[in-house]
């Protein structure tokens, strides 16, 4: 074997992923939706300065909702200034501001805004810093930004600040694509807590009734990936294999979770392994990797920390991607959040394909079915103020994953990995920010292929293809397919895709890839055995439903064709016809004995027949050019 499959099949009689439903309905990104409030009424995207360094001191006690502290932001100007904009939710109260040591006017009340006046102007190019001193209840939802809440009668308090929320409990500038470089935390808890943070923990450091976490990271972090959570924390560090490295790990469990905890690190040691494997080395090595527990009902991805809620194969699966995809490179923009949400997903079904082969078909047709649940519906987030939007399972997630697994087809293995390692590694969006275009840019390099059709079907365009294959093979066992499309929603007109058939007879099988750019296209093609079966896309590459594949008994194209749909069928019976243009009136149901049951416009395509009883019965189409019937079968 490969040493990758060696390695794996040597951690997997490990793993506890037995115990985990594929695609568990109550879904990850239901439980990542979060709730809370619209975007900031904030200033220009660049607002005149470009955060560096943040230095924040915070006192917290988790039985109490309420924080105080200073933070400090260490910046460059960008144009000349006169006053400096952060965002702060109106619910805190600022004590004092500080501008280079010296104490400055400020406005806050008003929109989540606190606007600090310069002395004067700034000029471009001026190194300085801001300090803010001060105190309040954070505002809270239910679910983020600020939590305080009880784990076993145990007090406890979360930060989530996705996507919007951090300014909810410290002065942030939020903007995606204005990155902090570093950051050190210097937490204050009870005697009894403690803190998880982002990074290297530096030390703990108690003095009387307080001990004071000091949390030191070193890479560029957007501020909505800036964490901490405090309770009574039983921890847990270990060292997991990387690609000619290593990585320590931490868990930070309730003690009541904390054998559940031990026992999970076995399934992130293989993820992080087979992570780094397929894209690159865990991108933040040389500091941690760590889960925290909390208490909100899914998990979030902050940075060299992940807070879960429990500890399920999934979502630690999900979560761990992110580090690479979200937050070494941050979508630029929330409109193209797939680039976080659909990454982690999809690499969430990668583990099963290396890993756990026996669920990879499962969780394929899973985020299929969810996808095609309704026909309409883009990847792009065209409202990024509609929390559940931004957060779709079916669209951000599931169909997010699946564009990028039909990517993978269309491309092939090697220049689709090659490609995301590039994009990872692209000195442009490595620990900054990316846009699809970037995406496209390095798939298009890697494969050769002009991108541009795929990414307007399946990143802007909404809805998926719904296929019918008629194949018919003649006696010096030549195959003739007529395959047609059409499409769920109107806004993409043609879906240009590789599309799989399998023909399978005599024990031997044979799958055919139909390049097919264009409605009613014909193929020939020998095939050494008689075929006796066929299977539609049997990898699940492809992002359709209700598709159809028939043997015909004539390969003229122009033969029409009724194919009703599913059949046998239990409430609706639906149908297409191929080989034909021509206009139906009526859509009739004849039952054995030739008597008329039912009767329909047969421009509706669907009929209900959940009042007929159990057995055979004929579709019969009329129209000015004919008869079109077919049989079915009601259960």
């Amino acid at each position: 074997m490969k040493p990758l499959l060696l390695l794996l099949a040597l951690l997997l009689s490990g793993s506890s992923i037995a115990q985990y439903a594929v695609n568990d309905p109550e879904n990850i990104a239901q439980r990542e939706q979060h709730p809370i409030a619209g975007p900031r009424n904030g200033g220009p995207p660049t607002r005149g300065f470009d955060m560096h360094y943040l230095r924040c001191n915070w006192t917290i006690d988790p039985a109490v909702q309420y924080i105080s502290g200073t933070v400090t932001s260490y910046f460059i100007t960008t144009a000349a200034v006169d006053q400096l904009v952060f965002d702060l939710s109106d619910s805190l109260v600022v004590d004092a501001v500080t501008l280079g040591g010296n104490s400055a006017t400020f406005s806050h009340g008003t929109n989540d805004l606190l606007t600090i006046d310069v002395a004067g102007t700034l000029a471009a190019g001026t190194n300085d810093s801001v300090s803010v001193t001060y105190h309040g209840v954070p505002i809270g939802s239910g679910f983020g930004s600020f939590v305080s809440d009880y784990q076993n009668g145990v007090p406890v308090m979360w930060t989530l600040s996705e996507p919007y929320g951090a300014s909810d409990w410290w002065p942030a500038k939020e903007d995606l694509n204005d990155k902090i470089d570093s950051m050190d935390a210097y937490v204050t808890v009870p005697v009894g807590n403690r803190s998880a943070g982002n990074g290297v923990l530096v030390s703990e450091t108690t003095i009387g009734n307080y001990t004071t976490c000091h949390w030191k990271h070193r890479y560029p972090i957007d501020q909505y990936l800036v964490a901490t959570a405090v309770t009574n924390y039983m921890t847990d560090t270990r060292q997991m294999p990387l690609v000619g490295d290593s990585v320590t790990y931490v868990t930070y469990a309730y003690p009541t979770d904390f054998a559940a905890a031990q026992y999970s690190a076995n399934d992130v040691q293989q993820q992080i392994l087979l992570y780094s494997q397929l894209v690159g080395n865990y991108p933040f090595a040389d500091e941690k990797y760590g889960q925290a527990q909390f208490g909100w009902g899914g998990g979030m991805e902050h940075q060299t920390m992940t807070f879960v809620t429990g500890y399920n194969y999934e979502l630690s699966a999900h979560e761990l991607a992110h580090q690479w995809f979200g937050d070494k490179v941050t979508c630029g923009s929330w409109a193209h959040v797939w680039l976080n949400e659909g990454f982690a997903t999809y690499f969430t079904g990668l583990c099963y394909e290396y890993l756990a082969p026996q669920y990879w078909a499962q969780w394929k047709q899973g985020k299929i079915d969810n996808i095609t649940e309704y026909p309409d519906g883009s990847v792009f987030c065209t409202d990024t103020t509609n929390i559940g939007r931004l957060f779709s399972n079916r669209l951000t997630y599931s169909k997010g994953a699946m564009v990028l697994h039909s990517l993978r087809w269309v491309v092939g293995d090697s220049a689709f990995f090659q490609g995301l390692r590039n994009y990872l590694n692209d000195p442009e969006l490595a620990y900054g920010t990316a846009l699809t275009a970037d995406l496209q840019a390095h798939l298009e390099a890697t494969s050769g292929m002009d991108l541009t059709g795929f990414f307007a079907d399946w990143f802007t365009g909404e809805g998926y293809p719904i296929y019918t294959a008629t194949w018919t093979q003649d006696s010096n066992d030549n195959v003739t397919v007529t395959l047609s499309q059409t499409q769920s929603y109107p806004s993409v007109d043609f879906f240009d895709m590789p599309v799989p058939i399998r023909f399978s007879g005599s024990g031997v099988d044979s799958t055919v890839v139909l390049n097919n750019t264009s409605n009613d296209q014909q193929f020939w093609f020998h095939l050494p055995f008689a075929v006796q079966s066929t299977t539609f896309d049997p990898e699940r590459w492809l992002i359709s439903a209700n598709d159809i594949i028939a043997e015909v008994d004539n390969p003229d194209p122009g033969t029409a064709q009724l194919l009703p749909y599913p059949n046998p069928s239990g409430n609706m019976l639906a149908w297409r016809t191929a080989g034909t243009h021509a206009a139906y009136r009526t859509a009739t149901v004849l039952n054995a004995v030739g008597q008329r049951c039912l009767e329909t416009d047969a421009a509706a395509s669907s009929v209900d027949v959940s009042q007929l009883p159990p057995g055979g019965y004929v579709l019969e189409l009329k129209g000015t050019e004919g008869v079109l019937r077919a049989r079915f079968v009601k259960e």
